[in-house]
């Protein structure tokens, strides 16, 4: 059950262009204790169950398999699940929209606001708020970049996703369903934010 629903996130990811090559990874968590991730260098498009790895949350494969390894972002998918016992899946795509706004933030927020879209995202029942997403500079160092998502965390707690500057977006949901709806909701949200600053309106 839990592999089909990765499975199926996948191809419609892959449907929407979200994550091209073999870029980005999805998680859905098993218990307090377990995750189950996509390995390294799967299409997200066609996976399969022999595509997915069970990992503790220090990101860790609970089984030694040969032929298949967990990204090594896998390590921000289980660190988000011990920040909150809440998040249920991520999904962690590489969107044109999500990797240039990333670039365009000139804080450590991207802040949307006026859009009706925002009522996609739990929590939201208006237009009229400002949201905003953390930004965190790229970097290949996953533990590094875990560690400062956790401090973020502590001075203020992360809703829905946040972006890595020049890399894509992290989202998340109490489960899969949820997350989905967060992934499709700030991408339009993205998309309409990226059309307005061509046009020079905002």
């Amino acid at each position: 059950m839990y592999a089909q629903q990765i499975i199926d996130a996948g191809r419609w990811i892959d449907q929407q262009g979200w994550c091209p090559a073999t870029g980005g990874n999805f998680s859905i968590r098993l218990n307090s204790e377990t995750a189950l991730v996509t390995a390294s260098g799967c299409h997200k498009g066609h996976l399969s169950e022999q595509d997915m790895l069970e990992v503790d949350l220090s990101g860790q494969p609970k089984a030694d398999v040969s032929d298949r390894k967990p990204s090594a972002e896998t390590l921000l998918h289980t660190r988000l699940y011990s920040l909150s016992s809440h998040i249920g899946a991520v999904l962690h795509t590489h969107s044109v929209a999500s990797t240039v706004l990333s670039c365009l933030a000139t804080h450590d927020w991207l802040e949307l606001s006026g859009y009706e879209m925002q009522k996609s995202l739990a929590g939201n029942t208006t237009h009229d708020e400002t949201i905003r997403l953390a930004v965190f500079d790229n970097t290949q160092d996953m533990s590094d970049l875990a560690g400062q998502v956790s401090e973020r965390w502590m001075d203020e707690p992360l809703n829905w996703g946040f972006l890595v500057s020049g890399h894509g977006l992290y989202a998340w949901g109490k489960d899969m369903q949820e997350a989905r709806r967060h992934l499709e909701g700030l991408e339009f949200l993205f998309a309409c934010a990226l059309e307005m600053r061509r046009m020079g309106a905002r």
